[in-house]
């Protein structure tokens, strides 16, 4: 299995640290409000990564954070006049909730950052004990010139940023390229005890204090968008590896931007979308779908064409899928023939390219396309082959669109009677201002196939 690894800048062989297992840590959202669709990229490329590794029979470690004290999460806190905490659970529980509509599978440890704070404190101790690190007035700031191997990940050279900087630095840093590791309390913000006085850890530090306790000092793969290549995790790899002594991770990997009608998202364009506001729009699992059509490391434009196509590709797949359970209710017993053997062997030479394909860098484009072969040959042979058959050639392709985290049982459809009183309902909640059940009911209906419009005339809905 080849990975391509930004450290390198090139596709290696995969070994573990431990055999049979892989320690896998992918940097999680900052929760301040419902994960916008950028997000859902790298939760579901590194989630179908997690899975492959599975189906080939790792044990894997998957570690996955919430940065639940940040500047965003106390400015929101601050202006509805409710604890920080407040808000970073409410949208964990709401980023969950989309996760599980993305059918990404829960990792082994989601750890907060604020239930991590001794760790952390710890860390930033042996640093400054080591001298990589330094105190002042309250903050504490690691010594990047001192980590001989600053900007090997983003291959950024030290002096060449420095003397980029136009801004005046604040003359508490030795040097303009150091970073925070602690800073200390400002009024209205949550603190915790430290030897530096009260306050808070730096962004970055959360990471490197995570990952080695629920994986170890060196761990096998550290993934997330590419906007994280700088400084996060440029910055991960110095304090880790001056505190461990150890390499910090042996792969990085590394998804690439997702553009919005060949745009990049922002606010200030009109082109940004939840995750919540896409799924009115569109069933999660096409969602899920169309972000596994392109390589992970290429480049992703989401434009309602484009998903819409995926949409009618999905379809086919299932369709098929359902078909072939038709074939097997329908079809006598029988043992396999010698036509039969025949088209198996070339499912199975099918299955062997969707492998090559996800063990090439994961490449899911390839993958998905061998899958649609699959679907051409049980198209063209389930009916008049044996019941066997069409058994083994339906547990294939369903096995392979698991591991792309496609979910192939149908769900049961619900009566028109039943959708429209599930709307008056939700109606009659959100009147009520129960919006944790005008939301149950909205996302049941959307688990359904149900997609809701609300306009100036009422409710409108349509099956996906």
């Amino acid at each position: 299995m080849k990975l391509y690894n930004t450290l390198t800048k090139q596709k290696e062989e995969f070994v573990p640290v431990h055999e049979g297992k892989v320690g896998m840590y992918v940097c999680g959202p900052t929760v301040y409000n419902y994960i916008h669709i950028g997000n859902a990229r790298p939760m579901i490329v590194f989630d179908t990564v997690r899975r492959y590794f599975e189906y080939k029979g790792y044990d894997v470690n998957y570690v996955s954070n919430f940065t639940d004290v940040d500047d965003k999460i106390i400015k929101k806190a601050n202006e509805e006049g409710v604890p920080a905490s407040e808000i970073s659970e409410r949208f964990i529980a709401e980023c969950k909730k989309d996760m599980e509509g993305l059918n990404i599978e829960p990792a082994t440890h989601n750890p907060k950052a604020t239930e991590e704070i001794d760790g952390m404190i710890a860390m930033i101790s042996t640093l400054i004990e080591k001298g990589y690190a330094y105190e002042k007035n309250g903050t504490v700031y690691f010594r990047t010139r001192k980590f001989k191997n600053y900007g090997q990940l983003s291959k950024k050279n030290l002096d060449d940023m420095r003397a980029g900087i136009r801004i005046a630095v604040s003359d508490e840093k030795e040097d303009a390229m150091d970073f925070v590791l602690w800073k200390p309390k400002k009024e209205g913000e949550p603190a915790w005890v430290s030897p530096w006085g009260e306050g808070r850890p730096g962004w970055h530090i959360e990471c490197s204090e995570m990952s080695k306790k629920y994986i170890g000092d060196t761990i096998d793969i550290h993934a997330g968008g590419e906007d994280l290549v700088f400084p996060h995790h440029e910055n991960e790899i110095a304090q880790s590896e001056a505190c461990n002594d150890e390499k910090f991770a042996n792969y990085w990997m590394h998804n690439a931007f997702l553009n919005i009608d060949n745009k990049k998202m922002s606010k200030s364009a009109g082109n940004f979308f939840t995750v919540r506001e896409i799924s009115e729009k569109y069933p999660l699992q096409v969602i899920r779908f169309f972000m596994l059509s392109a390589h992970y490391r290429s480049p992703l434009n989401f434009s309602d064409t484009l998903v819409e196509a995926s949409k009618n590709g999905l379809e086919r797949i299932l369709t098929a899928i359902d078909h072939l359970r038709e074939v097997i209710a329908a079809a006598p017993e029988g043992e396999l023939n010698a036509e039969d053997q025949k088209n198996l062997e070339e499912a199975n030479a099918l299955k062997a390219k969707y492998e090559a394909a996800m063990e090439d860098d994961f490449n899911t484009a390839d993958a998905i396309a061998a899958i649609f072969e699959l679907v051409k040959l049980a198209n063209v042979t389930a009916e008049s082959g044996s019941k066997a058959y069409a058994q083994q050639l339906l547990d294939i392709i369903v096995q392979l669109c698991d591991i792309l985290g496609i979910i192939t049982e149908k769900k049961e459809e619900l009566l028109d009677d039943d959708i429209e009183a599930l709307i008056e309902e939700r109606q009659a909640a959100r009147k009520a201002k129960n919006f944790a059940r005008a939301d149950e009911i909205r996302d049941l209906l959307a688990d359904k196939g149900i997609i809701l419009e609300d306009t100036r005339a009422g409710v409108k809905w349509k099956r996906a």
